[in-house]
């Protein structure tokens, strides 16, 4: 039996170990028409954008709230959250196993016009950002300066993911509009 020479892993890179189990958690990831792509990236842009401070697992359920100062995602479900803490209960989020989320909005919320102007407002800016953009690529959330450790960690997942789609499906390296013409 070999003996492991350090093992507390005293030394190791906790950040290298988290980013590669990011990466390692994926499944296998089915190619991706350009539209899925989009979405699925939105979607996830928009989690990340919430506060956080754990490691999501995939599969679990993740609870989005707004307060004031911004969104922030939690473990709580809103039956045990009261809104003068937690804000405004927004919709459950789950991480998939191929890292990217998807985000299912409280009925509430879904019925809310401010709230969903303000979001298809926000989806044109990003689509705007696409089609702005040299390719599609370039648009993927590589590294994410802003996010705090396990935000930037999940960012980076989204990005491997949805490049290695985007290569499966022969959509990677083009623009937005040339993607949505194939």
């Amino acid at each position: 039996m070999a003996r492991n020479p350090n093992p507390q892993g005293k030394g190791g890179s906790t950040v290298l170990a988290t980013l590669d189990d990011q990466r390692g958690a994926l499944a296998e990831v089915p190619p991706k028409h350009i539209e899925q792509v989009t979405t699925e990236l939105f979607t996830s842009m928009f989690v990340l954008e919430s506060d956080f401070r754990f490691q999501p697992v995939p599969d679990k359920s993740y609870y989005l709230y707004r307060k004031p100062e911004g969104f922030w995602l939690g473990i709580t479900p809103p039956r045990m959250m009261r809104e003068a803490v937690g804000g405004r209960f927004i919709g459950v989020c789950t991480l998939q196993t191929d890292m990217t989320w998807t985000l299912e909005l409280a009925e509430d919320v879904a019925a809310d016009a401010a709230f969903m102007d303000w979001l298809a407002a926000k989806r044109r800016d990003f689509e705007d950002r696409l089609g702005e953009a040299e390719t599609v690529d370039d648009v993927l959330p590589v590294y994410e300066r802003r996010f705090a450790f396990y935000r930037r960690a999940s960012a980076f997942a989204v990005a491997h993911s949805l490049g290695r789609s985007m290569t499966q499906s022969g959509i990677s390296g083009l623009s937005y509009d040339e993607a949505r013409g194939l």
